[in-house]
């Protein structure tokens, strides 16, 4: 990040930054003990400074654009991208710091007082804005009012039940609007999770998300009791269950799937180390890639794509079209993996221009971003520039600060040309499979010759190294693929 210039309080700041980055370490356990307490509640203390100086922000802006003429419905708009480009996290992250500040401030006086003061941790005061920020003003103060003395004295999951309950007991008929509020907002989500696993989360009414848990419960426990588990245990049963009741598939493990493999042919046919990467969730490890494309009981479909040799980057593609779609939206997907704003990491929504094509912007591959759906709106907005390149993004913002994020490779960076990629792609252009993008290429290597072991015996006095050749059975994937194809061929 840029800025235009640094101020003496931001030079202090910096200053503190350092002393704390060199403080040799407590001699004794007492001192590392008190440290610890005085940096926590030098943490809330920052955390209490971050929130004033982001409500500031917020009424330096809407003060000028008022100035300026704008109408109160327009102002403001983007504040919250700014402050989590500010802070290093994603444009909603950033939203909700910007409502975490205003109630914190404005509402809430005294839970404010005791995160500036390091009595409570930031962690506490975002409880008690989140259990109170559906009541009107009025109420909240009351809380502020009635739970002071309590903030410090009760862990984060008993203070926010002693928020909710006093927050309905002073207002039933806006906790009872506020209830059905949040049913309208029941959706399902997914995001990644560490040992290549993902999260699947339903947000549901109470009933029904302990109707349905009770559901998979029971029939887990039959299964188990029945002795059909298969040495699975009730939590593994009940997730398989949850796959096979959603997808209508006999058996979880049929995963019909289109596996974007972005590794090289040593990887997918031999014991390569090269990891897959499945968009949007992250790499998987290489072996792992190969046993789900051969093991899958459902159909897999492959699509192999290339990157140059010399970086990494995936092979770039233009079109003639006003709009990325086809190929090239779909590569432009997967380059980027999550929104390619900084620090935002929600699923891509949108293939865009970063230049507008109304301003000149071609529908090519370095003019091209994959954002969500917020970010592509908000580089519309005035003050707003994104400037891209298929390598990078940067990001300009009203206040003139400037963030710049670099492409991730997708392929192993080499320079020798023996392991160049066998492709039809001339001169960095993809084949005429941008015309159809419907169609895919599988290219399946002929059974491998290999050199056997030195013959020992008869010929060793002779002092001759003899050698002989003798055919290699094709890998696992090969005959899954082999397999397929024949399965296709034989129903057209």
């Amino acid at each position: 990040m840029e800025a235009e210039s640094v101020s003496d309080v931001i030079t202090e700041i910096h200053r503190w930054h350092e002393v704390l980055s060199d403080l040799p370490p407590a001699q004794t356990e007492d001192e590392a003990i008190d440290r610890i307490t005085a940096l926590e509640e030098l943490t809330s203390a920052s955390a209490a400074a971050q929130a004033r100086e982001t409500l500031t922000f917020d009424m330096h802006r809407r003060n000028r654009e008022a100035e300026e003429g704008m109408s109160s419905r327009t102002q403001g708009k983007g504040l919250g991208a700014e402050i989590g480009l500010a802070r290093k996290v994603s444009r909603a992250r950033g939203s909700r710091l910007l409502g975490f500040a205003r109630s914190l401030l404005l509402d809430l006086p005294k839970t404010y007082a005791s995160l500036k003061s390091g009595a409570i941790s930031e962690e506490k005061a975002r409880v008690v804005v989140k259990e109170t920020d559906w009541l009107p003003r009025d109420k909240r103060h009351q809380v502020d009012d009635r739970v002071a003395d309590r903030l410090a004295e009760v862990g984060v999951g008993r203070l926010g039940n002693e928020v909710r309950a006093l927050a309905q007991q002073l207002d039933q008929k806006a906790a009872v609007e506020h209830l059905d509020r949040c049913v309208e907002e029941r959706a399902v989500t997914v995001r990644p999770a560490p040992g290549n696993m993902a999260y699947l989360t339903a947000l549901l009414p109470l009933s029904q998300a302990v109707a349905a848990y009770t559901s998979l419960s029971k029939s887990a426990q039959s299964i188990v009791g029945t002795g059909q588990s298969e040495g699975r245990t009730q939590g593994q049963v009940m997730a398989d269950l949850l796959v096979e009741r959603t997808t209508g598939q006999d058996s979880a493990e049929a995963i019909p799937t289109e596996v974007h493999v972005v590794m090289n042919e040593n990887s997918l046919f031999d014991p390569g180390e090269t990891p897959a990467w499945f968009p949007g969730f992250g790499p998987i490890p290489a072996k792992t890639a190969r046993d789900f494309i051969a093991q899958n009981e459902a159909s897999v479909f492959i699509r192999r794509l290339y990157t140059r040799p010399s970086d990494g980057q995936l092979v770039r593609m233009d079109s003639k079209r006003r709009e990325f779609s086809g190929l090239l939206r779909r590569m432009v997907v997967i380059r980027d993996d999550v929104c390619r704003s900084p620090w935002c990491d929600a699923q891509i929504k949108h293939a865009d221009h970063s230049q507008a094509f109304a301003a000149g912007g071609e529908t090519d591959w370095d003019n091209a971003s994959g954002l969500c759906a917020a970010c592509n709106l908000l580089k519309e907005l005035p003050g707003w520039r994104h400037e891209a390149t298929a390598e990078e993004l940067v990001v300009r913002t009203p206040t003139g600060h400037r963030y710049q994020i670099g492409t991730r490779p997708l392929g192993t960076p080499t320079t020798n040309s023996s392991e160049l990629p066998r492709s039809n792609l001339a001169n960095d252009q993809t084949c005429d499979e941008a015309s159809t993008p419907n169609t895919f290429t599988v290219r399946i290597p002929p059974f491998r010759k290999v050199e056997a072991p030195r013959l020992e015996g008869r010929f060793e006095s002779l002092k001759v190294d003899m050698w002989h050749r003798r055919e290699e059975p094709p890998s696992e994937v090969e005959m899954c693929l082999v397999g397929q194809l024949a399965e296709f061929a034989s129903a057209l």
